[in-house]
Formats: C-alpha cells, structure tokens, sequence
C-alpha cells in the first residue's frame, strides 16, 4: 500500500509569515521519505469540522506549485477540486500546469464539492446536487477533450452547461494521454459510474460499507467496458499519529487491514501545529510499515 498526505489545516506555529517554509520543507520531507502522493484540498475557507472561516486556508493550486517546487517524485493533487469552482477549461489548465511544472506528477482530483455555506459566504454559484453532478460529468468529458486537442484539430463540445467553440490547450501535458483523473465520493448511482466511465482512481471514506462501495464500482466497471482492476482505489481518513507517533504502529495495522479490499493507497488528513514533524513520523513509520 502506497501513502499520500493532506493538509488538515493550516493554524501553524509562526502564522502567515512562516507558512511557505512550513510547506516547503514539510514537502521536502514527504518526498524524500517515500510518501506517494501529496494533496491539498481545494476550500477557500476552513471547514466548520477545524474551526469554521475564521481559521486560515491557503488555496489549492498555489499551495500545490510550492509543493512541486520543493519535490522530485511524488505525486501532486487537489484531494479534491469542486466542480463549482472553476470553469472545466480553466481546472484543465491549471492541472495541465501543475503536471508541466512538477515534471510529469500532476493527477486531477475532482468532486461534487459539498460546502454550501463557502459558495454563498464567497459569492459562487453552487446549484443542487442534482447539477453539481451533471457538470461533474460535463466537466470530466471537456477535461478529456481538451486533452486530446491539437492545433487546428480541435473538436467543440456542446453540453447542457458548457460550450467550447475551440477546445484547445496548448501546452499539453507532459504526462499522456492526460494526468490521472481521481473521482471522489462514494455515491452508488452517481459518482462511482463517473468513476467506472472516466476515472483512473476512486477516492472513498474507510467506512464500514468499504467492501459493498467497490463491489458496486466493479459492476459500474463491468457496465462500462472498463477494467476494475485498473482504477486506483483510494481511501482518505484523518491520520491520528498521537503527540509523539505514539500511535503509528496502531495506524499501520489498521491500514494494512485495508489491502485486502484491494486498496493501493492511504492518504492520510493531518492535523496539529507541526506537520513537517508529522511527516517525519509517516516516512520514518506508516510507509516502511506498508511497503
């Protein structure tokens, strides 16, 4: 099992101020230890599950650049981006930047989004869920698009809530055909067939209905023509380490119960004023313990 990590929050020691040492070298220690995959989720505020608004969120994609910058190997994603955020051809070009300037390491995670009160709090748009969905599979076939365009070839698309007249993206990404798609969310109907049809990775909570999610996604797979054992099966929980990595063992042997569902990777939500510590904790520990 391969290991990712994601920032919980960012009320750290020393503020602002102090904020992109903090993440260089929090990446820089990620990256030489063996985790597999760093994210950061794409909020403009904090969630009210760490403090609500007033509490500081640095914003996705920028923070992910910092990240690129100060990394070699691992991968780098939104964990994950909202379909509400942003127009598709702009989340295609920013993913598209992020794999040009890490080298290749760029995977587009995208979802729903859920956070109500951040769109109307911010002035975005956030319809029902029922739309959310339609533009998240509108969305994933202009991603797919542009990512096939060429010069002079292009080929417009035309969708209930999106019209490109010129899908063009230039320059391409280094990584082909395109980045890793990850599909968040663990909905039945929905989201695992976006999953099954698009996706090169699921993003799913280990909750007690773990087995039953992916043996859905399998008959979406099967449904789809699309090979279940290639789609990345990913799971994402808080990482409760202890003050000391106290608990690392513990964690390992719960994660570890996990590969026999067949998942590949654990990306681990961290909390706590030091997450560069936090990170010394998961290579020195969680990643030998699972290799």
């Amino acid at each position: 099992m391969k290991v990712g990590l994601e920032f919980g929050e960012f009320a750290w020691a020393g503020g602002p101020a102090q904020m992109a040492d903090t993440i260089a070298r929090f990446a820089r220690t990620a990256d030489e230890s063996g985790v597999d995959l760093l994210g950061v989720g794409d909020h403009l505020w904090q969630g009210p599950h760490a403090g609500g608004p007033e509490q500081p969120w640095l914003e996705c994609f920028t923070t992910l650049t910092l990240m690129a910058a100060n990394t070699r190997r691992c991968r780098l994603a939104p964990i994950v981006a909202g379909v509400h955020f942003r127009e598709p051809a702009l989340l295609a070009k920013a993913v598209t930047n992020l794999d040009i300037l890490s080298g290749g390491r760029a995977m587009l995670g995208v979802g729903a989004g859920w956070d109500a009160d951040e769109a109307s709090g911010m002035g975005i748009g956030f319809p029902g869920v029922a739309e959310r969905f339609d533009r998240l599979d509108e969305t994933l076939q202009v991603c797919l698009r542009l990512w096939e365009s060429e010069p002079g070839a292009e080929r417009p698309f035309t969708g209930r809530y999106y019209q490109l007249e010129r899908p063009l993206l230039v320059p391409q990404s280094l990584t082909r055909p395109h980045p890793p798609i990850m599909v968040a969310g663990g909905g039945e109907r929905r989201t695992l067939r976006l999953v099954a049809r698009y996706a090169d990775a699921c993003n799913l909570y280990p909750s007690p209905d773990l087995a039953d999610k992916l043996e859905i996604l399998r008959g979406h797979c099967a449904t789809e023509g699309r090979d279940y054992d290639a789609i990345e099966k990913t799971i994402i929980m808080p990482f409760d380490l202890g003050p000391d990595g106290e608990r690392a063992d513990e964690l390992a042997e719960t994660l570890r119960g996990f590969t026999g569902l067949g998942v590949h990777t654990a990306i681990g939500i961290i909390f706590g004023p030091d997450p560069v510590a936090q990170a010394e904790i998961v290579g020195n520990k969680i990643v030998p313990a699972l290799a």
